[in-house]
């Protein structure tokens, strides 16, 4: 690890280096994009230029800059960004980010990071993404879907041959639970225990008017991606 600090109540196990969050590198080189680059693609310009909040090794970014994006893509682990090519890189924690006067046509805050448990660490998340985005720029926020915390123990057999699991979510006070998840491949299993903050729609956008954003429209029938502009 490098020397990194683990967060209190995030944890990883498994083969290779282990992030501060509990993430595993080798195992996110192994995970397969899902629909992030449609999604993505059809929501902001041609050609934009993005700030990707929390890149990890690159698994979106890579399809971002084939489409013809630009990406400054950011990270606090120097490990996940050694396996980003082809994006400008800065090593950072995101609440942080110290970018000067630089502003973006769009950010992008996705895995599930604006249900930070440490209502300071979101709120932050969130000031960052309004600082970093231009005036008629927009923010794209990824949230848990509705039933992330519920019907648990819950498995996903992947395509590509691994198998996902949602083992559990206990509550840990303050309205904070603490997710414990599985991925097992034929020849490597990895854990990550993480904490998360569920959020109705009413808290969701009174955070995002806090941090001088508003929901601009859903872009995902399910409601997981968010499109938000400044106010």
């Amino acid at each position: 690890m490098s020397g990194q600090l683990v967060r209190e109540g995030y944890s990883g196990t498994g083969p290779g280096a282990i992030t501060p969050d509990g993430c595993a590198v080798e195992l996110y080189t192994r995970l397969p994009v899902g629909n992030e680059p449609d999604v993505i693609e059809a929501a902001v310009p041609a050609g934009a230029h993005i700030l990707e909040l929390g890149c990890g090794v690159g698994r979106v970014t890579h399809p971002l800059i084939e489409r013809g994006f630009r990406i400054t893509a950011v990270d606090e682990s120097p490990q996940m960004l050694e396996r980003v090519r082809g994006a400008r890189t800065v090593c950072s924690p995101i609440e942080s980010l110290d970018l000067g006067e630089e502003t973006f046509d769009v950010v992008m805050l996705g895995s599930f990071l604006v249900h930070a448990g440490d209502p300071g660490v979101r709120d932050g998340l969130l000031r960052t993404c309004r600082r970093y985005v231009r005036d008629g720029g927009v923010v794209l926020l990824q949230r848990e879907g509705a039933d992330f915390h519920r019907v648990l123990p819950r498995e996903r057999a992947e395509p590509a041959g691994y198998t996902v699991r949602i083992v559990s979510s206990e509550p840990v006070g303050d309205g904070v639970r603490s997710v414990r998840a599985e991925y097992e491949f034929p020849d490597a299993r990895w854990t990550q225990t993480f904490r998360s903050r569920p959020l109705t729609k009413e808290e969701f956008e009174g955070h995002l008017e806090a941090a001088g954003l508003k929901v601009d429209r859903c872009l995902t029938d399910d409601g997981i991606w968010v499109r938000a502009v400044p106010v």
